[in-house]
């Protein structure tokens, strides 16, 4: 009876083994920690000629386990220790109050209010591009051209132009920040929703004008539904794309809240773990709202009959 009961958690635990072996988890749990490891080895190097400086000019004698624990403790580090990070992100989220404007989840949401309205406002225009253009010869040979080169121009050099022309017409706060998001969130979903209109064959074409479909019934009836697919693809690049146009236009602005205006203030100041923290939130934004659009998709495609 004692040897049963000594064995059942072992043989409890082994399919659980055996689903982390063979799926996903223990391969990123390795990559994970490979790239912790190499993180922990960058910090003591790049941050040791400082520390060994500071040793010498206060003649104070030391060892490689001194270095290698002062240089994973400096309060300015050329690159900070991933723990120093997570101390950082919880002190500024659990350990400060959630209105107060040193709170990275208050940055995080004004970022988050401009990359979603940016995100939709972009969605919708490359949408409609993609249907003028797959409808409209002109269109295909005019717009498409230029919604390419477009986004040839880099945006550090766009955003400052944005901002000074909306503020010189009396627009200012989340609106350009968003019509930043906006020109590069669009072009994603409108290459993807060309790409997925034009999807349907030749034969399936033909068929509808066999059952005499109006060109609105081809649309709906066939053209979207093969194009859904490739929407939800392109959204979930466009929204993580949209986040970085929404950081980029906080810093020509000056701003002092949003995720960018964080990394602008640790720059100014040199306080390089607030900027690896404020990353490590714009990241993990960037993660959960591309894994909302997946969500969405795996609901629609489940409707629309697809197995998972």
């Amino acid at each position: 009876m004692t040897a049963a009961t000594d064995t059942a958690p072992i043989s409890s635990t082994t399919p659980l083994l055996r689903r982390a072996v063979e799926g996903k988890a223990l391969p990123i749990l390795i990559v994970l920690g490979v790239i912790l490891l190499i993180w922990y080895a960058f910090t003591v190097y790049l941050n040791a000629p400082w520390q060994i400086d500071a040793y010498e000019r206060a003649g104070t004698e030391w060892t490689a386990a001194d270095l290698v624990r002062d240089t994973m403790a400096q309060e300015r580090p050329v690159l900070p220790s991933p723990h120093q990070v997570m101390a950082e992100i919880w002190k500024t989220t659990v350990g400060t109050r959630l209105t107060s404007k040193r709170n990275l989840f208050y940055h995080a949401w004004i970022t988050l209010s401009s990359t979603l309205l940016g995100f939709v406002i972009g969605t919708a225009l490359g949408v409609l591009l993609a249907v003028g253009i797959v409808h409209n010869r002109a269109m295909d040979k005019s717009v498409m051209p230029w919604v390419i080169a477009s986004q040839t121009i880099p945006i550090l050099a766009v955003a400052p132009m944005i901002i000074v022309v909306l503020n010189a017409i009396g627009l200012s706060g989340l609106l350009p920040k968003a019509l930043i998001s906006t020109y590069l969130s669009f072009f994603p979903v409108v290459v993807g929703m060309v790409k997925g209109f034009r999807s349907p064959e030749a034969f399936q074409l033909d068929l509808m004008r066999t059952y005499n479909a109006s060109g609105t019934q081809t649309f709906w009836k066939l053209r979207w539904p093969a194009a859904l697919p490739y929407l939800f693809t392109s959204m979930k690049v466009a929204v993580a794309i949209s986040l970085v146009g929404a950081i980029v236009g906080e810093l020509p602005t000056g701003a002092v809240s949003g995720l960018g205006a964080r990394l602008l203030a640790g720059s100014y100041y040199g306080q390089t773990v607030q900027i690896w923290s404020a990353l490590f939130m714009a990241a993990a934004l960037a993660a959960i709202l591309v894994g909302v659009v997946g969500i969405g998709q795996r609901m629609v495609m489940a409707r629309m009959g697809e197995k998972p």
